[in-house]
Order: C-alpha cells, then structure tokens, then sequence
C-alpha cells in the first residue's frame, strides 16, 4: 500500500556527551534539515553502563529552549520509571518549551539491570504490557483534556488535572516502540508513530502485522508513521546492515533504501561520531532530499 506519509529523517543521540558539545550537535542536526532529534530513557546505558549519561526528559526541555525547529521525543519513555500522569506534565511542559515541538514517545520499559541497580520493580512480561496498556490510555486522554478519570488494575486516577493543556492539539502526536503482537495491536489503537528495530524481514513481518490490527478496528493503516530506529553499529556487526550508514552518502542512502523497500517512511538513526560530522552534511544535502520527494518505494 503506497504510505500517505512524507519521508522523514531523524537523529537519535545518545546524551553520553556534555551538554554543550550535545546542544551543539543539536544545532547542527537542524542546521542540516533534520526533521527530529530523539534522546533516550535509562538510568545507564545498556551498551555503556559505565558511561556518563544525562537524564532523558530534563536534557529535552533543555534542547526545546536551545532549538527551534527540531521536533524533540524520547525514545522511548520507560513506563516502569514514572507515573503517566507525571509523564503527561514532562510532555506538556516541553511542548510549551519548544512552542509545539514535543514528541510523545512511551514504551513499556526493558532494560532489567538498571531497574536492578536503582531498586525499582520489573514486573514479567504479561504485566509489563498490561501497565503500558492503561499508561498509554491515560496518557492519550490526559494530554487532550483538562481533567481525567480513570480506574485500571494498575492505575487509578480521579479528576487528575492537566493544565495548562498542551500547545498542539488535540494533543502531541504519540509514538509507540512496539515489536510484540500484542503491543502491535495497541499501536493500531493509539499511536500516531509505530517504532521498531530490526532486520529488514522482521520490520517486513512488523509492518504486515501493524497493517492488520488496524484493519481489525478499523483504522486506516496510512494514518500511522512507519518509524525505523538503525543504531548503527550494533545493526553493522549483526550483517542486518552492510556498513555504517555514516561511512558515506552511498551507505546511508542503501541502509535507508533497505528499510523503505519494506514499508518504512521515516528512518531515525544514532547519531554520526564526531570526525563523521562532515560526511552527515553531505548526506543532509546529497541524499535526504531525493528521499523526500519520492512518491513510493522504488521511486529513487
């Protein structure tokens, strides 16, 4: 099915570096004509667990009030970290930061070592999926009104306020990290951005299935951001990739043909190493735009 979706680009960075070199890089992504930046939500780094990292959400609000255009996400939000309805007031007040720029992005949560070290509970994977479920419900009904009420099994809220309301309505545009089944059938439901990783026969595979949970409730399949997260080298090492995509235009352009081939109409990728700044110029200027104007795979 041709996407009724444009073709997007965005960076993921990993807020390993000092902020001022990260607000740099931050500037550079959108001097380039990046669409998005995204940071992540961990208490470590899973592959650097000794690495210095800065929290996701706080070094967001502060990319909202140094960028201008850049839309701005995490992802993506761990829901076993936070309350939803602090997760709402994070959104909303980034959203407000970056006058209308914010990315909601929310996942159940994974990484069991840090959840460990911090002493915070991590619940099987049947009730990890049940929590995200009823986090993502509050989350899609607290950031489109002033009060909400709800009662879950896991989750109970009466009259929890939101206000201000977020700037974009009617509300931030959700993405959702999703690979399983049953988290394919609540991105149907809810997100405006599905996100995954993965060779290109399980995004393929991922793709279908999202297709068919939305024709299941009966939602348009279009409606729904195709989104590819390519942490470059770990997708390298794994044959999934040929090389990485930072090593040239070419190689860039080839890992997104790859993905795109297979339904994917946004490609999010760890951002270039310091002495591969310039090469990311040449392909913000080289390739990314025959990308955009292509109508559907195989077009470029």
């Amino acid at each position: 099915m041709p996407s009724q979706q444009p073709f997007r680009f965005g960076i993921v960075r990993n807020q390993t570096l000092p902020w001022p070199v990260l607000a740099d890089h931050a500037r550079r992504f959108e001097a380039c004509g990046f669409e998005s930046l995204w940071l992540s939500d961990h208490f470590q780094r899973p592959s650097g667990p000794d690495e210095p990292l800065l929290e996701g959400w706080t070094t967001l609000a502060a990319l909202a009030a140094t960028t201008e255009r850049l839309r701005l996400g995490i992802l993506v939000t761990s829901n076993t970290f936070r309350n939803p309805a602090l997760v709402v007031k994070e959104a909303v007040t980034v959203d407000h930061v970056s006058r209308g720029r914010v990315e909601v992005g929310l996942g159940t949560g994974w990484y069991k070592g840090e959840h460990d070290r911090v002493g915070l509970p991590f619940p099987e994977p049947p009730e990890l999926v049940d929590r995200f479920e009823e986090a993502v419900q509050i989350v899609d009904l607290m950031l489109r009104q002033k009060t909400t009420t709800f009662k879950g099994a896991y989750y109970t809220l009466e009259d929890a306020l939101c206000h201000p309301l977020p700037i974009q309505q009617p509300r931030p545009p959700i993405t959702l990290g999703a690979h399983g089944p049953r988290m394919l059938r609540i991105a149907a439901r809810y997100a405006d951005r599905w996100n995954s990783y993965g060779s290109v026969a399980e995004i393929q595979d991922r793709n279908t299935r999202l297709d068919e949970a939305c024709a299941a409730i009966g939602r348009p399949p279009g409606e729904i951001i195709r989104s590819f997260f390519g942490m470059a080298p770990r997708l390298t090492m794994a044959g999934r990739l040929p090389t990485d995509p930072w090593a040239s235009p070419d190689a860039f352009g080839e890992a997104v043909e790859l993905y795109r081939a297979v339904g994917i109409n946004e490609f999010l990728v760890d951002g270039p190493e310091p002495h591969q700044l310039d090469v990311m110029e040449r392909i913000a200027s080289d390739v990314l735009p025959r990308f955009r104007t292509s109508k559907a795979s195989g077009d470029v």
